[in-house]
């Protein structure tokens, strides 16, 4: 039988000649992917340890190498992965030729043109980031270990209790059988068949979302003459999962709205390499909101968070990293992270999707483009026809592109209100889709806005990086989801804050604070109190903005957040009642100066502030001055016309160039066009003539995106 051990343990770590010793899960990029500075490392490292011989054969697993790794035992060549948010493994069993053999592992986080992803809006930590394991007395024949990464068996479960399992078996000879049992969550036998491929559970109990997410284990076995020689256990519910265009999805029969969240894996001064107790706080944070849905963005996310996911009942939207930039040289890569996705985790209960594409329009839509998404669904219902697919539309993307119709349900990710217009144009964008594509099987995929603790108003306006505005901006969004059954989803973005080492806005360097969380998972923002308002049952009540003691002195206004129907706040002798749904707000309360004691109570909750009544807000509630902005209305008069010293699309393209801040954005998605020879000949037309060009193919969308934007930006000194 064969035996599994971890080598986390006692590794040699070597970045650019210096060495130190580290244990695993690690990254090099843990503080430079998302500090200070506006780049971090991208190159080569490497990790190496002595291993002994072992018996039998010997399989050495990676769970997760960022995002190319070679591997070398005694200096020869045991193989090498592209991708790094998957599984992989290489036989060792002829490599370890001594009793002590050096391992080296070269890990590469650069970019390469055959990898996705090459570039998007998030950090590629280095590293060894999960764990690493050595599987060892593995017998000649076993469920195979080299098939995509994969545990070798494929299970898909109905509804009505029937069990299809398909296994691929290496060194298969005659007089081995397999054995196949399903066990309930009590350890007993419920189904069994020998050799046959297909099971069934009488009266299956249902995995039902968080209501109850009931599990079962199938075992299979690989029996010599009667003697078991090789098992393989996978956890799996029975559930069914359809969309309807217009009244969105149904799970076991039963309407549901997806509530979701987006998440990514990493966290401040950690990186993505997590341990389980990391995965286990981001999903008791999102249980706390009422979340029941997550879309895992966008990449692969550890086997063990998946699990999680089964057994508290969250519904999963997974997908791979071909986002932003299409490159046709790495289609192949695409293709091998979409079969190590689906085939290493097509047991789990929680997935419900599979995304082959996020935004990967953001620079314009061609037939290779096409044909490539295309491929990978076609890929993606050949390996799982079990479950949908599905794709990320960035959001000037045409609703009659080719790509809507492709995977049997879509998104789109909108920022009306922080990127482009204001929150409204969600709406009038909502109207525009049923109008032009009816059959469309929608949700929103990604929508949010960035809220920076320490930055408060009694206004809050757009632009303004406050977490009043990020609350104000959900409170629309939340809104306008639920009055509209036919979006069957809506993904936050994001739970929590992430690393974004190109990014420097809203005067924190290196992040991303659309997070409903902190990146340290310490603060819940006003907004995390909105959403759980009106999806948790769990009764409580929240003073928005209570982290901003000091309020000006005379009438104010206050929010309250609450999943009660009624809200009273009393305040300077005055009291008021509110009855509404989520939502609570309260004018004319008094503020006299100095000490307030305000009270909020709803049924049996009573909380208590302390509000300081001052004649003008301190100048730290304040975005700080010169801070650069991506979003509209940030170097904006208050009659919407840019600054003089702002750019727009009447600057010629040269003068544009020389701000560092667009030249680092462009030359992410378009690196090879900024540095060609060409672009002197371009440099002394205006944005505006160039994007007219019929040949350029840019949307009216893009081009007013294009137009928000750079209206945003200070022109170079």
């Amino acid at each position: 039988m064969k035996k599994i051990i971890s080598l986390n343990n006692d590794w040699v770590f070597c970045k650019e000649g210096v060495k130190e010793n580290v244990s695993l899960p690690h990254t090099w990029n843990n503080l430079d992917g998302q500090g200070a500075e506006s780049t971090y490392y991208k190159g080569a490292c490497t990790y190496t340890k002595i291993l002994p011989r072992y018996e039998g054969k010997v399989f050495l697993e990676l769970k997760g190498a960022n995002s190319f790794c070679k591997v070398l035992v005694n200096g020869r060549s045991a193989g090498e992965h592209k991708g790094g948010y998957s599984t992989c493994r290489f036989e060792l069993t002829k490599l370890l030729t001594s009793p002590k053999n050096f391992l080296e592992i070269t890990v590469d986080n650069g970019e390469r043109k055959d990898i996705y992803p090459a570039f998007a809006d998030f950090t590629f930590y280095g590293g060894l980031y999960r764990d690493v394991n050595l599987i060892y007395d593995v017998p000649e024949t076993h469920f195979s270990l080299t098939d995509a990464g994969s545990k070798g068996v494929y299970i898909t479960a109905k509804k009505n209790g029937d069990v299809h399992v398909k296994s691929i078996i290496s060194g298969y000879r005659t007089g081995i059988s397999v054995l196949y049992e399903v066990l309930d969550k009590d350890g007993r036998v419920v189904a069994s068949a020998g050799d046959k491929q297909k099971l069934h559970v009488d009266s299956p109990i249902l995995w039902n979302g968080t209501e109850t997410p009931y599990l079962y284990t199938l075992r299979a076995s690989i029996l010599d003459m009667g003697k078991v020689i090789d098992t393989c256990e996978l956890r799996f519910g029975f559930r069914e999962i359809v969309f309807d265009k217009d009244k969105g999805c149904f799970l076991n029969g039963k309407h549901i709205k997806l509530k979701g969240v987006s998440r990514h894996q990493d966290r401040e001064a950690v990186g993505n390499a997590l341990i389980m107790e990391n995965h286990l706080e981001d999903l008791e944070i999102i249980k706390e909101m009422g979340v029941n849905s997550l879309r895992l963005a966008h990449y692969q996310q550890a086997g063990e968070f998946y699990d999680l996911c089964d057994e508290m009942g969250f519904l999963v939207w997974a997908e791979i990293p071909v986002i932003s930039r299409f490159n046709k040289k790495a289609q192949d890569n695409a293709m091998t992270q979409l079969e190590e996705l689906i085939k290493q985790n097509m047991h789990h209960a929680s997935i419900f999707c599979w995304g082959v594409q996020n935004e990967i329009t953001i620079t314009t839509e061609t037939p290779d483009l096409v044909e490539a998404i295309r491929e990978l669904n076609n890929y993606a219902k050949f390996l799982d026809p079990s479950r949908a697919t599905t794709c990320a539309q960035v959001s000037m993307s045409k609703i009659d592109s080719e790509l809507n119709r492709m995977t049997d349900i879509i998104g789109y990710n909108h920022y009306f209100g922080w990127y482009m217009k204001t929150c409204e144009g969600l709406d009038e964008w909502l109207e525009k889709f049923r109008e032009v594509y009816p059959e469309g099987t929608l949700c929103l995929s990604e929508y949010g806005a960035e809220g920076v603790l320490g930055y408060f108003s009694d206004e809050p306006t757009q632009g303004d990086y406050s977490e009043g505005y990020q609350a104000r901006f959900h409170e629309h969004y939340i809104k306008t989801i639920n009055a509209h059954d036919y979006i069957w989803g809506s993904y936050v973005w994001n739970m929590f804050d992430f690393g974004s080492a190109m990014r420097n806005e809203g005067g924190v360097r290196g992040r991303n604070n659309k997070g409903l969380v902190t990146f340290d998972r310490k603060e819940k923002k006003d907004s995390f109190y909105l959403y759980k308002a009106f999806w948790s049952e769990d009764k409580f009540v929240h003073l928005v903005g209570d982290r901003y003691p000091l309020r000006k002195i005379g009438e104010q206004k206050f929010r309250v957040y609450s999943n009660c129907d009624k809200v009273t706040i009393k305040i300077g002798g005055k009291q008021k009642t509110v009855t509404a749904e989520g939502i609570f707000e309260f004018e004319g309360l008094p503020v006299k100066e100095g000490e307030n004691k305000l009270t909020i109570t709803a049924g049996d909750i009573k909380e208590t502030y302390t509000i300081t009544g001052v004649e003008e807000y301190p100048r730290e509630y304040r975005l700080p001055d010169g801070c650069s902005s991506m979003v509209r209305n940030w170097f904006v008069d208050k009659n919407d016309t840019a600054h003089e010293n702002c750019y727009s699309l009447d600057d010629t393209i040269g003068d544009i160039l020389k701000s560092e801040e667009i030249l680092g954005m462009v030359s992410g998605v378009a690196g090879k066009l900024v540095k060609s020879p060409l672009m002197a000949l371009v440099k002394p037309f205006t944005l505006r003539q160039i994007l007219s060009l019929k040949v350029v193919k840019i949307d009216e969308g893009m081009i007013e995106m294009a137009e928000q934007f750079i209206s945003t930006v200070q022109k170079a000194k």
